[in-house]
């Protein structure tokens, strides 16, 4: 049985590969969230963890090392949009210092298989957080080599993700109070949870048979916020853009259809161009995805363990 180090393991994606896989892998889980740590270990008892940051260096050396594992998922980040333009210190220090800790100690403990979790804030970024992540896509394709294998998962907002504006508007909800809303015409590209997860796996097989660098993502489906929040409540205040938000975002930038090919559901960019017939004619984005329906959106609202998700689920209140 193979062994997956997550840095980042008890955060939403991380968490989500484990509960999806628990049984077909060795799980480590290196994160500096002791609370969900803990939570993590008694979900999942044969799920090693290991408390440490990614900017600590030295440790995270010594931690892989010490563990050996097969194959690494790299899911610690920053990863609010508004965090990281208040601190942007900070967010190059987990997102781009991290990071290259990770890979120099992958290199260093002769680890196959490295993935990044990436965003679609990555792509064609104009926010700090986006910034460190494009930074952090290209940092793992330079590092790819022969012997220690490095490349990216690249994908759009994950439903119920820690944090994240569809727990937060379910909490309101429970508790009688309006939901806030940046802009009517927002819209954002939506992974499941679960989805997600086989995403980071079928990026963990396709590496251990792909010689050369990638970024893979897939055709996700766009989500107005404004509708979203409608089907939750009629009380719904309008608070404006926070600092670094658009009303888009974009998966795959027009720069990147050169070298995107198209491979069964998967989409994937390469270092080299497709000398064959453009996979995408512009780029890929939230504004000209194709849009959920509302039975979609009630399904994604309903995508949680929590109470409040279920009741919406067995009443149908919203």
């Amino acid at each position: 049985m193979k062994k997956v180090f997550i840095t980042g393991g008890s955060g939403t994606v991380g968490e989500a590969f484990i509960s999806q896989f628990y049984g077909q892998y060795q799980f480590v889980s290196f994160s500096r969230n002791e609370k969900m740590q803990v939570a993590l270990k008694r979900n999942f008892p044969d799920v090693e963890i290991i408390l440490g940051a990614v900017e600590d260096k030295p440790y995270l050396l010594n931690s892989i090392l010490n563990e050996n594992p097969d194959i690494v998922i790299h899911a610690a980040a920053l990863k609010h949009v508004d965090s990281a333009e208040k601190s942007p210190i900070a967010a190059v220090k987990s997102n781009i210092i991290g990071s290259l800790n990770v890979i120099d100690s992958c290199i260093e403990a002769g680890v196959m298989s490295s993935i990044a979790i990436s965003t679609d804030k990555a792509c064609a970024p104009d926010s700090n957080y986006g910034q460190t992540k494009a930074l952090m896509e290209q940092m793992f394709l330079e590092a790819h080599n022969e012997r220690c294998k490095f490349n990216v998962c690249r994908f759009g907002n994950v439903s119920h993700s820690h944090g994240s504006v569809i727990p937060y508007w379910l909490r309101l909800k429970e508790s009688g109070q309006p939901l806030p809303l940046t802009h009517k015409d927002m819209n954002r590209l939506v992974i499941s949870r679960a989805d997600s997860a086989r995403l980071v796996h079928d990026a963990v097989l396709k590496s251990e048979n792909d010689d050369q660098p990638f970024i893979l993502t897939k055709r996700m489906k766009s989500v107005n916020m404004y509708k979203l929040a409608q089907l939750l409540s009629s009380d719904i205040n309008i608070v404006g853009l926070r600092p670094g938000e658009k009303l888009n975002e974009t998966l795959i930038s027009k720069r990147e259809i050169p070298y995107l090919f198209a491979e069964g559901d998967h989409l994937v960019i390469r270092k080299f161009e497709n000398q064959d017939s453009p996979v995408l004619e512009g780029d890929y984005a939230s504004d000209n995805a194709d849009f959920m329906t509302d039975d979609e959106m009630r399904a994604l609202l309903a995508d949680t363990s929590s109470d409040m998700g279920q009741t919406l689920l067995k009443s149908k209140i919203y």
